[in-house]
């Protein structure tokens, strides 16, 4: 390993804190349902009656790709992988506008929004907790490595 490279666990590491494995679980939920869609949409698309069936198709491989992100993620969280905190990130902060179009329906999707937009605030809050990011071993901008400066 080269002296560029972080550990995988830092050396300060403990037990793993609650929020950290929380927000991991979280990040696979949202991938998960974003593999479940992805598989209905595929169904849907090849096995139903869609209007396209070409978008149908597209749109159920999309997401199923789209779950890798949220799925790595998680469990570079529970493997206490620093790189894993900035696709948790992403997922949340992309998860926001699509919360608040489903909050815009006038139909059942509006549950929907509501539990996105509860997700992703909590798991945005816990990825940011002072706790994750110590257990995560990511020390704040212009600091060295070793804790020298």
């Amino acid at each position: 390993m080269s002296s560029e490279q972080t550990p995988a666990i830092p050396e300060t590491a403990g037990p793993r804190p609650r929020r950290l494995t929380c927000a991991a679980v979280l990040a696979a939920l949202e991938g998960l349902a974003l593999v479940v869609g992805g598989a209905w949409m595929l169904v849907e698309g090849l096995a139903g009656d869609p209007d396209d069936r070409q978008s149908a198709v597209t749109g159920g491989v999309t997401l199923i790709v789209l779950a890798l992100l949220p799925l790595l993620a998680a469990r570079g969280l529970l493997a206490r992988r620093s790189w894993s905190r900035g696709p948790a990130v992403i997922t949340q902060i992309m998860a926001l506008p699509v919360a608040y179009n489903l909050l815009q329906a006038d139909s059942v999707a509006i549950p929907a929004g509501i539990a996105l937009a509860v997700v992703a605030v909590a798991a945005l809050i816990l990825l940011i907790n002072p706790a994750t990011t110590q257990a995560l071993g990511i020390r704040g901008p212009g600091r060295a490595q070793d804790g020298k400066q």
